[in-house]
């Protein structure tokens, strides 16, 4: 190839002899270096364009300079209330008023209710009277409601009366209820049906009992018929009885 910088070549040893290969692609890699290379072959500075007279360095041109002035807003102004209007010019005049005073404060006072005489006690038989605030003596004694039942004793006792109303029903709901005759009779023919289908089963069972199963049943079937005459014999007996459903 020539160039130490081509990638593109291939060597190829040999036990004998080295020799040298080159790729079908080895001339446009050469012509691709030669054109990237003469651009830099030149003599002297590079031509660049000459500056105009007119475009000569300005005093202060260098310097910074600051922006163009805004008007300041504060960071809320859309959130402001707008500014207090002007004062007009012609300001509207009130009216004289025409109310007579006087006469307004004889009707008032004609009007008015008495006043109160000061609440007094008497201490002598002469009559001596002495104003009852400077005296000592309480005064919730004087007051409007003095010995009525406040408001709030009056709601807690309401409210106590409703809880009581509210436990009374409860209790009625949950109470037992009376079974009645027609059910009793009716819970007295179920008791004596199931005795005797139970009986019917007993009977039926073999006279020679070998095994544990025929004596389990056996034993079943008399502990049934032991409890259901015990609740066809209480309910013979009792003449009231009562349900409990809870």
């Amino acid at each position: 190839c020539g160039y130490s910088i081509s990638v593109l070549c291939v060597y190829k040893y040999k036990s004998s002899s080295m020799e040298e290969h080159c790729t079908i692609m080895c001339h446009i890699v050469l012509f691709g270096m030669d054109k990237s290379i003469s651009l830099y072959k030149t003599m002297g500075p590079a031509k660049v364009e000459v500056p105009s007279p007119q475009n000569f360095l300005r005093k202060h041109s260098k310097e910074k300079r600051l922006p163009q002035k805004k008007p300041f807003k504060y960071a809320d102004h859309e959130k402001r209330k707008p500014p207090i209007p002007p004062r007009p010019e012609n300001p509207l005049k009130r009216s004289p008023n025409k109310k007579n005073f006087i006469a307004s404060n004889a009707m008032e006072v004609m009007k008015a209710s008495p006043k109160k005489p000061p609440v007094c006690f008497v201490d002598s038989r002469k009559g001596d009277r002495h104003l009852l605030e400077t005296s000592g003596i309480p005064k919730f004694i004087n007051k409007k409601g003095y010995g009525e039942i406040p408001e709030y004793i009056v709601k807690i006792k309401e409210k106590k009366k409703e809880y009581e109303t509210y436990l009374k029903d409860q209790f009625y709901k949950a109470r037992p209820k009376q079974l009645h005759d027609e059910d009793r009779q009716r819970l007295l023919y179920g008791l004596k049906k199931n005795w005797e289908e139970l009986n019917r089963q007993y009977l039926c069972l073999p006279v020679l009992i070998d095994t544990n199963r025929v004596k389990q049943h056996k034993q079943r079937l008399e502990h049934a018929m032991d409890q259901l005459e015990k609740d066809i014999k209480k309910v013979e007996e009792e003449p009231v009885i009562y349900i409990d459903f809870h």
